[in-house]
């Protein structure tokens, strides 16, 4: 699979605790992406971050959150993420989703990348 140079990135800030169907809702959307074949997606837990609540959510010691902040990001033409983005919205309740133009310098595997 090749990408073009202008791409985009969607990025989606979810709590852990979120779910979908009875599984993490990172979990969801990661598997819906790959289902949808868009180019890949990454999973992100956050030490420490608070929403639209300013609920501080952080993995100090002694003040252990069970809902840490989780960024998914994922990157495609614009033609897949918007048609990915109905089905996204189906699926999250609360968090930030937010779009924005990238430009692709490389997206290649270990095999097809130039010998050292």
């Amino acid at each position: 699979m090749e990408l073009p140079h202008d791409c985009i990135l969607l990025r989606i800030f979810i709590g852990e605790s979120d779910r979908h169907q009875h599984q993490p809702l990172h979990e969801a959307i990661v598997l819906k992406a790959r289902e949808r074949h868009l180019a890949g997606a990454t999973v992100l837990r956050g030490a420490m971050g608070f929403g639209r609540s300013s609920r501080l959510h952080t993995a100090k010691i002694l003040r252990l959150s069970v809902d840490l902040p989780i960024v998914i990001e994922i990157v495609d033409t614009e033609e897949k993420i918007n048609a990915f983005l109905p089905e996204l919205d189906g699926m999250i309740g609360g968090g930030l989703v937010t779009l924005e133009s990238v430009r692709v310098l490389h997206y290649r595997s270990p095999e097809t990348a130039p010998a050292a």
